[in-house]
């Protein structure tokens, strides 16, 4: 697996060569907001309540994951933001916070 860092450096190496330009902030987070509707359509209707259409069926969630990972990095390299540094940030956070909350959480029992 690539670290985060590689990952940003692929997709700006990307804009740079095919994309032109980096769309701006406001119109990567409407097309973040789309991904994730991609994504949620198809956890609703394949492992949720909702009736999966026949057109749905072909849909990749793995794809539609991607292009939300992709959307994600894109604003990161754009407002300068080391994601690799956040993310491992926010993980040990997390490892120091919800640890016993969660072993405790008879709910996930």
């Amino acid at each position: 697996m690539k670290p985060i860092a590689e990952l940003q450096t692929e997709v700006d190496q990307w804009i740079k060569n095919h994309g032109v330009r980096y769309f701006n902030e406001l119109t990567n987070m409407a097309q973040l907001s789309e991904e994730v509707g991609e994504v949620a359509r198809i956890i609703a209707r394949r492992y949720g309540e909702q009736s999966e259409k026949e057109s749905d069926k072909t849909k990749d969630l793995g794809e539609e994951l991607a292009d939300v990972l992709f959307v994600v990095l894109c604003l990161a390299n754009q407002t300068g933001t080391d994601l690799q540094k956040a993310f491992d940030g926010k993980m040990s956070l997390k490892a120091k916070r919800d640890h016993d909350r969660h072993h405790g959480n008879k709910k996930l029992k």
